[in-house]
């Protein structure tokens, strides 16, 4: 099922351009050259995918070694149940304790390094620029990481990670030619959305390590997105 992991990253890329459109709409290329354009941009996303790769490669070993220990299914399970108590659990509650601390920290060292790379239209930099947004924590990202997880291999979880941030170049790109692809209003009604389907991944979640034996949805013997056992004949 890596073909989901572009089907995400077109959905949530929704999102990406509530929380990255600014910085993409920033990049500085040059706006005279089409051409030249084009290529700074295609230069940005690489950076991006870089990013995702390597975050794919870390996870995607760490799926492996839960793949070994064969407990895939029950991870598959808590992942969703995870995935919708986060979303379901009033944010006042999670103001009391200091969990979101560390990563406003790495926000800032990321965002201090982005401000001296916008000032350099060299392609190194808009690379650069790529790779720190691709690290910009991200909750779309983060449910993509369970599928990465799931691929059972670090080629697998590479892969996934970069399908999915192909999926999220189309709308990106478009927020780059067109600033005001959509207004405030409207990517204020799409944040609202996000939790619902959030839910609605986290339920897929536990349906396929449930294993009920229900094709593609929940199938018995496979996990997450792999076969386990390959089919000889």
């Amino acid at each position: 099922m890596l073909y989901s992991a572009f089907i995400f990253g077109l959905i949530s890329s929704f999102h990406c351009i509530g929380m990255c459109g600014p910085i993409a709409m920033m990049l500085p290329v040059d706006k005279h050259n089409k051409a030249k354009k084009a290529l700074q941009v295609t230069v940005y996303h690489l950076g991006r995918l870089t990013a995702y790769g390597t975050i794919g490669l870390i996870f995607g070993l760490l799926g492996k070694g839960f793949f070994l220990a064969g407990i895939q299914q029950k991870l598959s399970i808590l992942i969703g149940l995870i995935m919708i108590i986060v979303v379901l659990t009033p944010e006042n509650i999670f103001a009391r304790y200091n969990f979101s601390k560390p990563v406003y920290r790495l926000i800032s060292k990321i965002k201090s390094n982005l401000g001296k790379h916008f000032r350099n239209k060299s392609y190194k930099s808009l690379f650069i620029i790529g790779i720190l947004n691709g690290f910009l924590p991200c909750g779309m990202v983060y449910v993509a990481l369970f599928g990465a997880i799931a691929m059972q291999s670090a080629e697998l979880g590479i892969l996934y990670m970069i399908l999915f941030g192909l999926g999220t170049v189309p709308l990106m790109t478009s927020v780059v030619y067109f600033n005001s692809l959509l207004s405030q209003s409207a990517r204020n009604r799409i944040q609202k959305a996000i939790p619902y389907v959030a839910i609605f991944i986290g339920v897929l979640f536990i349906l396929r390590g449930l294993g009920l034996g229900i094709p593609y949805l929940s199938p018995s013997n496979m996990s997450l997105f792999v076969q386990e056992t390959p089919n000889c004949h």
